[in-house]
């Protein structure tokens, strides 16, 4: 971005259809640039949060922590939902009112979830999830761990991980829109959710990406 030959103005403008979930290609044509430049700047927007979020890898979560995974992209036919043929697993881990966490992993077993577990949430906290044998793991660690049975039932009062399960929602619904993203760019576009679900507001969004290329370009 230091060397960037867009103007001020233009770079503002990209900027704010980022915020407002415009694709690449609609943003260059509104804002009057050609499309690589438009989609190699959304890239590095998408680098600045996921370097942002980076720093922050030390936060820990206490409270009510909700914990699932799920399947993300894949076009080949096969089985759906755990082990689903092509598709990117992830983790992630929601403190009710609070962030989202979110770490692609290599798979969804025990040995994988739980250090993952262990470094982000604060002993006597209180975990939930839902049946799948992996999050067995959890009852033996240094939290409160509840299951919900999705067979019977989606929710018995507290015992719910809706929240975690609305944000897997809300990041396949954003990237349904790029009509398949490159796997090695997947991570990029899965910070990108995180950061809009921990910052919901778009004037906040905005602030802080325009702060952050502002100290990039510093």
């Amino acid at each position: 971005m230091r060397k960037s030959r867009l103007s001020q103005f233009k770079q503002q403008r990209l900027i704010e259809h980022f915020v407002a979930g415009t694709t690449a290609r609609c943003a260059a044509s509104l804002v009057g640039v050609n499309f690589k430049t438009s989609a190699y700047y959304y890239r590095r927007l998408r680098e600045l949060i996921t370097f942002e979020l980076a720093q922050q890898e030390h936060e820990v979560f206490n409270g009510e922590i909700e914990v699932d995974e799920s399947y993300f992209g894949g076009r080949r036919k096969g089985r759906r939902g755990r082990g689903a043929v092509g598709k990117i697993p992830v983790f992630g881990l929601l403190k009710r009112g609070g962030k989202v966490y979110t770490k692609i992993i290599p798979d969804a077993s025990s040995t994988t979830i739980y250090p993952i577990s262990e470094g982000k949430v604060i002993p006597d906290s209180i975990g939930y999830s839902d049946c799948w044998r992996s999050y067995n793991v959890l009852d033996v660690s240094d939290f409160k761990h509840f299951r919900i049975n999705h067979s019977k039932l989606f929710a018995d009062e507290k015992n719910h991980i809706n929240g975690i399960e609305n944000f897997w929602n809300q990041a396949k619904r954003h990237m349904r829109k790029f009509n398949g993203i490159p796997k090695e760019n997947f991570g990029l576009f899965l910070k990108e959710c995180e950061w809009r679900f921990n910052n919901s507001d778009p004037s906040l969004q905005l602030t802080q990406l325009k702060q952050m290329v502002k100290q990039q370009m510093g």
